[in-house]
């Protein structure tokens, strides 16, 4: 049985790697941030396709990171709820997105992010990452980037 010790301990484990997993975005630091992923994550990210596994993810990130001029800006949100039981955990928040692109433009929008954690080992892992915006459900179905908590 997990004592509330444990409980808080493996919250607190989930809210370091999340922390890592936010600084590695932010430095654009590829190899660290696919380290933090369990081999059969899956992820429901901004771009397209709908789903992307460990492979397409590093592929879209390499491609994605250079098109920065710096390192991306990257927050978590002050409303992080993170649950976890036994070997599995979860975290949501709305989190700031933007940054400096080489194209000489500039952006900042707000993203819920879902993820899903498992203990492998003595580690925990993600194991899976939902990143979205709403839409106006006006007929035009335009992603909702001028939103903010």
């Amino acid at each position: 049985m997990l004592t509330q010790s444990d409980k808080s301990n493996d919250e607190t484990q989930i809210r370091a790697l999340i922390t890592q997993w936010a600084h590695a975005t932010r430095s654009k630091d590829l190899d660290l941030l696919m380290s933090l992923y369990a081999p059969e994550a899956t992820t429901y990210d901004l771009a397209p396709p709908l789903e992307h596994d460990v492979a397409a993810l590093r592929e879209q990130l390499a491609d994605w990171f250079p098109g920065f001029d710096g390192p991306v800006d990257y927050a978590i949100g002050d409303d992080l709820h993170i649950a976890a039981h036994g070997d599995v955990g979860f975290s949501h928040s709305l989190d700031r997105l933007g940054g400096k692109l080489h194209s000489g433009g500039e952006f900042k929008i707000w993203v819920r992010v879902t993820m899903g954690f498992r203990r492998i080992g003595n580690a925990w892992m993600v194991a899976h990452v939902h990143t979205s915006v709403p839409f106006y459900m006006d007929g035009s179905f335009k992603a909702a980037v001028d939103l903010a908590p």
